[in-house]
């Protein structure tokens, strides 16, 4: 892999650090990112036509953004040039644009890597659109942020959104194998250890080999375990940002996990979500719209016991306070589910928009004052505790309005017994129905 440090007239000294001196000098070299590489890849098809489209390149730390913009260049023959921007703004931008045009002029284009470019804020980043347009730059932009979020839809149009993959087991023991290879000696690690160190990079190959770089200076013996690798690395800390995607595909998995029966599952992104540091007060919240959400009367408790978990959490603090939410979670999890409660709501907001303000009936009516009563306000209303079984099977709708049906609980958990109360009662109102009709009719008769 020396070509590339001697083309640009640098020494593969062992003082640069591991994951510089290792970096790949061919596309082939790269791992982990088979999906865009590979033969059937998209950037197998630009390279086989020697074309290049702008693109962005989606992907988490340390997953070979960079290397992979700066090999495209060389593929394609343009000249590479990288901007960050973090330590970039307006007067950086107009230099390279102005550059790529006297480059363009005598026959050679740009490929303008911006690292970080989510972090250019909405005008900046109209600000390459003319560039971009006109082939004056070859755009590669690289983000760890989803590009629906923090991209304007201007530049997004004009580009390939590639999305690169954290580094896998198989990648990131490459890594380690060209590591042992350039050092000329294995880690010393037992397999629990190796695992262990695959682990802390957490997808993350230039951390891995931050890590690496430590290790190879280590004397052969002993051979390190799980524990011992932990005395001498630090653990790193999970990639969660709880402002950004990944807070919100974590309480997503968390979600759909309990609404799937899955316990197991919804610990570990519980679990997930706590030691990236998530508040768990966001968690109990989430977890008690959960209960009335997917869970509602299928089990009447769950509701309850979800929402004295956020107590019991308020009451005792971390960490033992977090043991009550994971109780709640797999009490949720396991629990019948239904969400006909939802539906309905949902059902009947949709109706109270579309019947604007239709009153009540006059015979559910208060009526406090005299000339409320000689207007017929309660006038027939039917006190259910004294009707048989409680229940008079009065009409409580506005009057010019069918009635409607929205709940329909589910046969599981409580709501099979609800929905056997409801036919019972939808029963007698069709019973009375038909008598008042007779009584009517004989009435009319007289």
């Amino acid at each position: 892999m020396s070509s590339l440090f001697e083309a640009a007239g640098l020494e593969q000294s062992t003082s640069r650090p591991l994951a510089d001196r290792l970096r790949p000098t061919v596309l082939g070299e790269v791992v982990g990112q088979e999906g865009v590489l590979g033969p059937e890849g998209p950037l197998a098809r630009m390279l086989g036509e020697r074309r290049l489209a702008s693109l962005i390149l989606w992907g988490p730390p340390g997953c070979g953004k960079t290397t992979i913009a700066r090999l495209l260049a060389g593929a394609v023959d343009l000249e590479f040039m990288s901007l960050s921007a973090v330590f970039s703004g307006v007067a950086d931008l107009r230099k390279a644009f102005e550059a790529a045009k006297q480059r363009r002029l005598m026959g050679q284009g740009t490929l303008l890597f911006v690292d970080e470019i989510h972090r250019f804020n909405r005008a900046q980043q109209d600000g390459f659109l003319p560039y971009v347009e006109d082939g004056t730059v070859v755009l590669v932009g690289a983000t760890t942020e989803n590009p629906s979020f923090e991209l304007n839809s201007a530049l997004l149009s004009r580009c390939q959104v590639l999305v690169l993959s954290r580094l896998d087991d198989a990648a990131l023991e490459t890594l380690i194998a060209r590591a042992e290879d350039e050092a000329g000696h294995p880690l010393p690690l037992n397999d629990d250890a190796r695992a262990a160190l695959k682990a802390m990079a957490d997808g993350d190959g230039r951390y891995l080999l931050n890590l690496v770089d430590e290790l190879v200076r280590l004397p052969p013996k002993p051979v390190l375990d799980a524990a011992g690798l932990a005395a001498v690395v630090q653990k790193r800390a999970p990639i969660y940002d709880k402002s950004q995607e990944g807070h919100y595909n974590l309480i997503s998995a968390l979600h759909k996990s309990m609404r799937g029966s899955d316990p197991d599952a919804a610990l570990y992104w519980f679990a997930r979500m706590i030691s990236g540091g998530e508040d768990p007060r966001y968690i109990a919240r989430r977890v008690a719209r959960f209960a009335s959400e997917d869970v509602g009367l299928a089990d009447p408790q769950a509701l309850p016991l979800a929402l004295s978990a956020w107590e019991h959490y308020e009451r005792i603090g971390s960490p033992e306070g977090e043991l009550a939410i994971a109780e709640a979670i797999v009490y949720l999890a396991i629990a019948p589910k239904s969400n006909a409660v939802y539906k309905a709501y949902g059902q009947a907001m949709r109706a109270a928009k579309e019947t604007g303000s239709l009153t009540p009936p006059a015979h559910i009516l208060n009526a406090p004052t005299k000339l409320m009563k000689d207007l017929g306000y309660g006038a027939g209303y039917a006190y259910d505790h004294d009707a048989e079984e409680a229940f008079s099977g009065q009409n409580y709708f506005p009057d010019g309005m069918p009635r409607a049906k929205y709940y329909a609980p589910v046969e599981r958990g409580f709501e099979r017994e609800a929905a056997k109360r409801l036919a019972y009662f939808e029963r007698i109102r069709a019973q009375r129905a038909d008598r008042r009709d007779f009584d009517d009719d004989e009435g009319a008769g007289e």
